[in-house]
């Protein structure tokens, strides 16, 4: 067997290693004694239900992700990747449209495996846990829409990514760096106002108590507040949440319907607040440049081995191209951005963190903050206790109880988690 073929296999066995043992440690930590942050928020019936969610989920990951795995093994190893790639030579396309073929078909055929189970997940298990609110049209509608999009925005951006790769030599990894970087400035902007209205409706929020509340609080910390949206969520699941997305004269905060009917004024300022915290401390900007950052990363190493024939031999494909070379290289690559993950994971928590307080400390509802907090998660079911090293690999937000314990600690003076934040904001 090839040395590249045995670095990739072992990469792709430590990695389900170690989620399988993440996974393992979260189950075990699971406890039928509820936390003392949530008595009274939590019946025990109720409690069951969340870790009986959690236990379901698990060991669907653990399915979804086996057969995967067997799949890939299977394609590999049956000489699957050289079929396709003579079969799709045979046509006598240009290089370029020889890629889109190959990579398209990939994804299309790994999408296709996907679907049995992203039905069930959709309308056997969050559907047996009360959460889908999905019917079948809907459901439908958003594949095909998604498969659309992916074809009209994701077909020229990987077009040039091969093209360039192709015809741009040395400097191909620069050019493909500054159109990824372009894409991703572009869907920021575009996304909110053009994009997502085709998957949901968003409706200004009315005029009333809580508009006044928000607008009141906006205006406390100098924020211009244009775009509040309320989102029908409940369309797909009775799950709350919102978020701030965009940037520009098109960004938004988005509060779903689920959550505006679930919650007070009080505590929807208080989110709100937790949103604008992100905008005010830039996370979003912060984010996107570390993705561009990542981003630059992947092309500079992916240009040393795009053509490299070791890389080849290892798939058992006889002539090198551009298109199976970044099909190759992202298996290659994949531990690499998983460490990078890691680190934007970290990030994300950190985040978190400096949303929260900023949202006690301007907003004086860190009361609030903590009800819709323990709210969210005993509707949305969620672990109130999960493990660390499952948090280290897989969580973009701290779990619940710190979120909670750091933001009574900020309501008593006692806070040490962000010094050089204390009291920046009053």
């Amino acid at each position: 067997m090839h040395p590249i073929a045995l670095i990739i296999l072992a990469a792709i066995a430590i990695d389900a290693l170690l989620n399988v043992t993440a996974d393992v440690l979260n189950l075990k930590s699971v406890s039928t004694r509820l936390p003392a942050p949530f008595e009274g928020w939590y019946d025990l019936r109720r409690y069951a239900r969340a870790q009986q969610y959690l236990r379901v989920n698990t060991r669907f990951g653990w399915l979804v992700s086996a057969v995967d795995l067997l799949v890939l093994i299977l394609f590999w190893f049956g000489g699957g990747f050289q079929w396709l790639d003579l079969w799709v030579r045979g046509f006598g396309f240009p290089e370029i449209g020889n890629g889109l073929l190959y990579i398209g078909i990939l994804l299309g055929v790994k999408a296709v495996l996907g679907l049995p189970f992203g039905i069930y997940r959709t309308f056997g298990i969050e559907s047996r846990f009360g959460f889908n609110q999905t019917g079948w049209a809907t459901y439908v509608a958003d594949r095909l829409k998604g498969l659309g999009l992916t074809i009209v925005l994701g077909g020229p951006l990987l077009a040039a990514v091969l093209a360039f790769f192709h015809y741009a030599g040395s400097v191909a990894w620069l050019y493909c760096w500054a159109a990824t970087v372009g894409f991703m400035l572009l869907m920021q902007y575009i996304a909110p106002a053009w994009i997502m209205p085709l998957f949901n409706r968003f409706e200004p929020l009315a005029p009333g108590k809580l508009r006044d509340a928000i607008t009141a609080y906006a205006r406390s910390i100098d924020f211009a507040l244009d775009n509040i949206f309320v989102m029908d969520g409940s369309k797909r699941s009775s799950k709350s949440n919102a978020f701030f997305t965009g940037f520009g004269r098109n960004r938004r905060i988005v509060l779903f319907d689920t959550l505006v009917e679930k919650h007070s004024t009080g505590e929807l300022v208080a989110v709100l607040a937790h949103e604008m915290g992100h905008y005010k401390h830039r996370h979003i900007g912060k984010n996107l440049l570390a993705n561009i950052l990542q981003a630059g990363v992947m092309f500079f190493i992916l240009s040393f081995f795009i053509a490299y024939p070791g890389l080849f031999e290892a798939f058992g494909v006889t002539e090198v191209s551009v298109y199976a070379g970044l099909i190759f290289f992202s298996l290659l690559y994949a531990p690499l951005d998983g460490l990078t993950g890691l680190l934007l994971l970290a990030l994300s928590r950190i985040h978190e963190y400096e949303a929260d307080l900023f949202a006690v400390r301007t907003s004086k509802k860190g009361g609030d903050l903590i009800t819709a907090l323990k709210k969210l998660s005993v509707d949305n079911l969620s672990n109130l206790e999960p493990h660390p090293f499952y948090v280290f690999l897989n969580y973009s937000h701290p779990p619940v109880l710190l979120r909670i314990a750091a933001i009574e600690k900020e309501i008593r003076g006692e806070n040490r988690v962000f010094p050089s934040l204390k009291r920046s904001y009053e």
